[in-house]
C-alpha cells in the first residue's frame, strides 16, 4: 500500500492548509444530512406559524397540532410524491436467510462494465492528454524533465491540481476502483465537524480514468443532476513508455470546497484506493459500503481517514 510518505501523490498534498495536514479527531463530529434536513424543516413551520394558526382557527380547531393531526393522511401523501431517490442501483436478491441491510447510506450501483473492445481516445468531450502536451515530443524527455513540465504546466491555475503518479501505484488505485467505483470520503470542517463527500470513478476512454467528487448532501438530492465541485483527470497515454500517469484536477470556484480542501480528499483517495487485495480496515470500509452493509459506519471511515499513513 503507498503511504502518503510515498511519492505518488505529494505534490498534490503539498501546500495544504496545516489545519488539514494535522487534523484533530475533535472535529471529527459528522455531520448527518437528516439531521440537517429536521433543522430546514422546522425553520419552515416557524416561518408559516402564523398563517397556519390562522388556518387552524378557521377550521374550528385549536392550534397547529390540531390542523397537523387533521390532514396527517394528505401530508404523507404529499411527502411521498416529492421525495426525491438517490437513483442507485440496489443489489440483486439476496438468499432469504440474508439479514435485511439497516444501512443509511443506499448501496452503491455495480461496477461499470468493462467492454472488450477499449473505448477510443477521441472520445468527444473528454480531454486527452494532447490537450496538455505535445506527446511526441514529451515522449522523449527524461522522466524528471516530464514531471517538471506537467507541474509548471499547472502553476499559473489557482483552481487546478496536479501529480505525477508511478505506474505501479496507479495500478493498484485503479484495480480497486474498478471493484469500488462509488465511496464516500470525509472532510474536515475546523469547529464544525466533518463534511461527508460522494466520489465516482468512471472510465470514458482508453487512456483516460475520472473521478467526481460531490457533496454528499447535494448528491442526495439531486442524484445524477447534482453538479461536482472537483474533477480528477488520470492520463495514461505515456504510462507504458514512462512508468507515469499524470493527473490532472480542477476545482470549481463556488462551490463549497477550496483548492487545500480538494487536496484532502484527492489524498485521502489514495489512502483508501491504494490498499489492493489487503484485508486491511481500509478495504473493510469500501466493501461494506459496495455492499450497503449496516456494519458501516461513519464514525469509522473518518478515524480511518484521520491517520498519517
Amino acid at each position: 500500500m503507498a503511504s502518503l510518505r510515498t511519492p505518488a501523490l505529494r505534490h498534490v498534498v503539498s501546500g495544504a492548509a496545516p489545519y488539514l495536514r494535522a487534523t484533530q479527531r475533535r472535529w471529527a463530529q459528522v455531520h448527518d444530512v437528516r439531521f440537517l434536513a429536521t433543522q430546514q424543516s422546522d425553520r419552515i413551520l416557524a416561518k408559516y406559524k402564523e398563517k397556519l394558526d390562522r388556518k387552524a382557527k378557521e377550521e374550528g380547531l385549536r392550534d397547529i397540532n390540531e390542523l397537523k393531526e387533521v390532514y396527517k393522511d394528505k401530508i404523507q401523501t404529499l411527502k411521498k410524491k416529492a421525495a426525491i431517490q438517490i437513483p442507485i442501483a440496489t443489489p440483486p436478491p439476496a438468499e432469504a436467510t440474508t439479514p435485511k441491510s439497516t444501512s443509511p447510506f443506499p448501496p452503491p450501483p455495480p461496477p461499470p462494465r468493462i467492454p472488450n473492445e477499449k473505448a477510443p481516445s477521441s472520445t468527444p468531450g473528454i480531454k486527452t492528454l494532447s490537450s496538455y502536451l505535445d506527446i511526441e515530443k514529451t515522449r522523449a524527455l527524461p522522466q524528471k524533465e516530464l514531471e517538471a513540465i506537467w507541474r509548471l504546466r499547472h502553476v499559473n491555475d489557482a483552481q487546478s491540481l496536479c501529480a505525477v503518479i508511478p505506474l505501479d501505484v496507479y495500478r493498484t488505485i485503479e484495480a480497486t476502483a474498478k471493484q469500488h467505483p462509488h465511496f464516500i470520503l470525509p472532510l474536515p470542517k475546523e469547529g464544525q465537524g466533518a463534511e461527508i463527500h460522494f466520489l465516482q470513478w468512471a472510465f470514458p476512454a482508453e487512456n483516460t480514468v475520472t473521478v467526481l467528487f460531490t457533496h454528499l448532501a447535494e448528491y442526495k438530492l439531486r442524484g445524477e443532476f447534482s453538479q461536482p465541485h472537483t474533477t480528477i483527470t488520470h492520463h495514461l497515454e505515456l504510462a507504458q513508455d514512462k512508468g507515469l500517469v499524470l493527473l490532472q484536477g480542477q476545482v470549481v470556484e463556488g462551490r463549497g470546497v477550496s483548492v487545500d480542501e480538494a487536496k484532502w480528499l484527492v489524498m485521502c483517495l489514495q489512502k483508501f484506493y491504494g490498499v489492493g487485495g489487503e484485508k486491511s480496515e481500509r478495504r473493510r470500509l469500501l466493501e461494506l459500503f459496495r455492499n450497503g452493509d449496516p456494519e458501516f459506519r461513519v464514525e469509522d471511515l473518518v478515524e480511518e481517514a484521520e491517520k498519517v499513513v
